[in-house]
C-alpha cells in the first residue's frame, strides 16, 4: 500500500484542530475510521505524527514537518486540477494563427483579436504573416491551428468557413482621365481598364488576392498586362499614385493614405473576396473553438 492523497488531507485535518472529534466532523466522516486511516499513514511513513495524552492531541517534530510539506502537496495538486481544466475550457495554452498580409487592414480582424485577448488573458497568440497557400502549408503541417485566409480550394483534411467578404477596389491616379469626374460613391467596370498596365502583388507574398484579380480580370475579358510587382499593398498604392499602373486591392486597405491615389468600387459582380477561417477537421481544441466563434460574432 502507498500514500494516498486521501492520507495527507485526514493528517491535516487533524494537525489543524488537534482534535480527532472535530477533524472527523470537519471531514464529514465518523471518528474511529479516522483514526484507523492516521495510524495506516503513520505505519507507512515508519513515523509517529501524533502524541495523544490525557485528551489532548499533539504534533510531533515528524507531524509538524509532514504538516508543512502535505500544504505544499495539495496546493500544488490543486493548482494543477485548476490548470488543467482551464486548459479543458480553453482559458490558457497557445494559439497560432496565420494572417495574410492585408486580412489585418479589415475592421473584424482586429476587432476578434481585441475581443479574444480581453476573454482570454492566460492564452498566448502567436500571429504569423502568411500567404494564403503558406497558411494551407502550415495547416497541414500542424504549424498553424488557424488560418485567416481568402477562399480557394483546400485539401481534404482542412476545412474553412467564411468570415465575410471583403470588397475589391481598383486604386488608379487621381486624375486618371477615366475616373477624375467620377463622383466618390461611383463604381466602374474592370473591363474599362484592360488597356491599363497593372501592378499587382508578387504571388509568393500574395497568393490568394494574386489569383483572385487574375481571374477577375479573365472574367472581364482580358489578361492584365503586369509592369510591376510588390510585397506591401503600401507599395502598390503608391505605384498607382505615380501613374506607374492601376491595381486590385481589397477594399479595407483604403485604410492606407496615399496622397494621389484613388480607391474606386468595381462594378463587377465577382470584385469581392472572401475571408475564411480555416483549421484542420475535426480540431476539435476549445482554443480553436472560442477564436472562431468570436471571429464570426463580429462578422456576422
Amino acid at each position: 500500500m502507498s500514500i494516498e492523497l486521501r492520507h495527507l488531507r485526514y493528517f491535516l485535518a487533524v494537525a489543524e484542530t488537534l482534535h480527532f472529534g472535530r477533524a472527523a466532523e470537519r471531514l464529514g466522516m465518523s471518528q474511529p475510521p479516522l483514526s484507523q486511516q492516521i495510524r495506516q499513514l503513520e505505519t507507512l511513513l515508519g513515523a509517529r505524527l501524533f502524541l495523544r495524552a490525557n485528551r489532548r492531541v499533539e504534533l510531533t517534530d515528524a507531524g509538524r514537518v509532514l504538516q508543512e510539506q502535505a500544504r505544499e502537496v495539495l496546493a500544488r495538486v490543486e493548482t494543477a486540477i485548476d490548470l488543467t481544466q482551464r486548459a479543458q475550457r480553453g482559458e490558457t495554452g497557445e494559439l497560432r494563427i496565420g494572417l495574410t498580409r492585408a486580412t489585418p487592414l479589415s475592421t473584424q480582424i482586429p476587432r476578434a483579436i481585441f475581443a479574444y485577448r480581453q476573454q482570454f488573458p492566460q492564452v498566448q497568440l502567436k500571429l504569423r504573416e502568411m500567404n494564403t497557400l503558406q497558411q494551407i502549408d502550415a495547416l497541414m503541417a500542424g504549424e498553424l491551428d488557424v488560418g485567416l485566409i481568402r477562399k480557394r480550394a483546400l485539401p481534404a483534411p482542412l476545412m474553412s468557413r467564411k468570415l465575410f467578404s471583403d470588397p475589391l477596389a481598383l486604386v488608379v491616379h487621381d486624375q486618371h482621365p477615366l475616373v477624375r469626374e467620377l463622383p466618390a460613391d461611383a463604381a466602374v467596370a474592370l473591363r474599362l481598364f484592360a488597356h491599363e498596365p497593372f501592378v499587382g502583388f508578387l504571388r509568393e507574398v500574395g497568393a490568394g488576392i494574386h489569383d483572385h484579380v487574375i481571374a477577375l480580370c479573365r472574367s472581364a475579358g482580358f489578361t492584365p498586362r503586369i509592369v510591376q510587382e510588390a510585397g506591401e499593398a503600401s507599395t502598390l498604392i503608391s505605384l498607382a499614385a505615380s501613374g506607374l499602373g492601376v491595381t486590385v486591392l481589397p477594399a479595407s486597405c483604403c485604410h492606407i493614405q496615399v496622397d494621389g491615389a484613388r480607391f474606386v468600387a468595381l462594378s463587377d459582380r465577382a470584385a469581392s473576396s472572401e475571408v475564411h477561417v480555416a483549421c484542420r477537421r475535426g480540431a476539435a481544441s476549445p482554443l480553436i473553438g472560442h477564436f472562431t466563434r468570436l471571429l464570426q460574432g463580429v462578422s456576422g
